[in-house]
């Protein structure tokens, strides 16, 4: 359990920061209870229930919990490491199988979906837009951005920004 307290601290720190860097008016209420909060810690519920055997239908419960609730869909056996911000959980769709570093923000309607058994990879400080789609064995790497609607088929390097349908990559400035 400490480590699912320190996660969900972490959460909420990188929450914290994101709304300060917005220049938005905080307070622990409003971190708390802002949409996508409470799917970040149902989501983590629900992968530590889904390391226990005999845990595993309560992670089931909670994930279909997350889907009456929030409107996502996470699965019970997503990895991510602390710092996951779920800004606003609608439509957000997270195949089991997706292994991801820290600081990640997903924006609504983002699918990561599992292709042929393949699911992506998402290394540290990811932001990902509104409706983009990340899909199949695809590595994104560190300090990266995925545009609104962009469709990630490809691998995306280090410090880039993946915009289109197929998502093309370009270096940061």
């Amino acid at each position: 359990m400490d480590n699912f307290q320190s996660l969900i601290k972490s959460d909420f720190n990188r929450k914290l920061e994101i709304f300060l860097g917005d220049g938005a008016k905080v307070s622990l209420l409003r971190i708390i209870f802002t949409d996508g909060s409470s799917a970040n810690v149902i989501q983590r519920l629900a992968f530590e229930c889904a390391k226990i055997k005999i845990l595993s239908p309560l992670a089931l419960l909670f994930q279909h919990f997350n889907r009456i609730y929030n409107g996502c869909t996470i699965g019970t056996k997503a990895t991510f490491s602390g710092g996951l911000v779920l800004m606003h959980p609608s439509g957000v769709v997270i195949n089991s199988k997706v292994i991801a570093g820290k600081n990640i923000t997903i924006e609504s309607g983002v699918v990561i979906g599992d292709e042929k058994g393949f699911s992506p990879k998402l290394g540290d400080n990811v932001f990902i837009g509104s409706g983009a789609k990340i899909i199949g064995n695809v590595k994104v790497g560190n300090n990266v951005k995925i545009g609104a609607n962009a469709v990630v088929v490809k691998d995306v390097p280090d410090n880039c920004t993946a915009l289109g349908i197929p998502a093309k990559s370009r270096l940061n400035n």
